[in-house]
């Protein structure tokens, strides 16, 4: 298991647009991959789930993953978080 702590600085947060960017990136990923806030785990290949935490800008998350990729998966989406969905 592989897990790392990013500060969500976008605008909107991990709502709608930047939440289909994650879920797709998350996809690529053969790792189980789950995205924590306030001790609540949701799957990070999953829209529904995702939308569920609320996660808006200044909040801290985990993303966690477990597989034979599971730490390009992390880094890959902790990156991806960090630089805004560009």
């Amino acid at each position: 298991m592989f897990v790392k702590e990013v500060l969500v600085q976008n605008q909107v947060g991990l709502h709608a647009r930047p939440a289909t960017f994650f879920i797709q990136k998350a996809n690529e990923y053969k790792s189980s991959i789950w995205v924590e806030k306030d001790e609540r785990k949701v799957n990070a290949k999953s829209l529904l789930g995702v939308l569920s935490l609320g996660i808006t800008k200044g909040l801290t998350i985990s993303i966690i993953a477990e597989g034979p990729d599971e730490e390009q998966a992390v880094n890959d989406l902790v990156a991806l978080v960090s630089s805004d969905f560009e």
